[in-house]
């Protein structure tokens, strides 16, 4: 029983209050998920690679962070630094793709995470509450166009900070995911995306969305195109939503079993697990809807355009 929430500005511009947003989304839900709570922002574009690395959880988190940006000084231009919290993040001046830059760090740093990458993308989460959240990060200071958020109960893997959601898909900038349910022929599809030497971090089913739309792309598949495949290649009962630098999306599975409720206005498009978390961040005045099952509708960035499948009429709420 998590709650997944999504929020795209429609007004332009990458200077949004999206953090706020999200916090209060999140903080509407946070009884659906007491376990871990995490964001997932689009921010403005960047000519630097955006890296934010978990640091390892054992040992002395000073000496990790000191040893990997004296590695990149030797390897990479190091445009800008910090640490907050369990994060290193950096903003790097390389000609390496993400695989590549994540691939080299992993290898010279095994306990390390890349929890995201991109030009745009910042992704923080933790245990705990949205409020423990936002103590440690501040997310509602973030600005941003779009973003997606996650408060997760535990229901079969651990409570980590990397079993918490968002997820990154690890090795395509600027892409992410949130869920909500349960993809029941996960193992399977891990079993073969490891034969093919993909790499998992955690034991939970929700990873293997990312690396399922990464291997999709590879394959030549637009995003929109990668996710309208997922209702044909993922079983069970779930609702996901997903993020890039130009896209955001819900996909619900044709069971419909797990809620969620979209609402849409000139000026935004909002989507949550349950209404309350519209109602308290964006107020009274939109209609919402719940999406039929077994669709899928992703919005543009640029005007905002709607790509939609399999929809039919929704129900609304006034």
């Amino acid at each position: 029983m998590c709650g997944i929430i999504g929020y795209l500005d429609k007004r332009g511009g990458h200077d949004r209050h999206v953090g706020k947003t999200l916090l209060s989304m999140l903080e509407a839900l946070s009884c659906r998920g007491p376990d871990s709570a995490g964001v997932a922002v689009i921010g403005a574009p960047s000519p630097f690679w955006i890296m934010q690395v978990k640091l390892p959880e054992k040992g002395d988190l000073d000496r990790s962070a000191t040893a990997i940006l004296d590695y990149f000084r030797s390897h990479a231009g190091i445009v800008r630094h910090g640490v907050t919290g369990a994060y290193l993040r950096l903003e790097v001046e390389a000609p390496a793709e993400p695989a590549e830059l994540e691939a080299t760090l992993l290898c010279h740093f095994p306990d390390t995470e890349v929890v995201s990458l991109g030009h745009r993308l910042q992704i923080v989460k933790q245990v705990g509450s949205p409020a423990a959240l936002e103590k440690a990060y501040a997310i509602s200071k973030w600005h941003g166009s779009h973003g997606i958020g996650h408060t997760r109960m535990s229901t079969e893997s651990r409570v980590d900070l990397s079993h918490s959601q968002p997820f990154w898909a690890h090795g395509v900038p600027d892409l992410a995911t949130v869920h909500n349910g349960h993809i029941t022929n996960y193992h399977k599809l891990r079993r073969i995306y490891e034969q093919r030497g993909y790499r998992f971090f955690t034991e939970n089913d929700s990873e293997v969305i990312g690396i399922y739309l990464r291997e999709r792309l590879a394959e030549g598949l637009s995003l929109p195109d990668a996710l309208r495949s997922s209702l044909d290649d993922f079983d069970g009962s779930f609702s996901y939503l997903a993020v890039s630098a130009d896209y955001m999306a819900y996909v619900k599975d044709s069971f419909g079993f797990k809620p969620l409720v979209v609402a849409e206005t000139d000026d935004f498009v909002a989507i949550a697990t349950e209404e309350i978390a519209l109602r308290r961040a964006l107020g009274q005045d939109f209609t919402a809807y719940e999406p039929v099952p077994g669709t899928l509708k992703i919005w543009t960035k640029a005007g905002s355009q709607k790509l939609e499948t399999r929809d039919q009429k929704p129900e609304t709420r006034n």
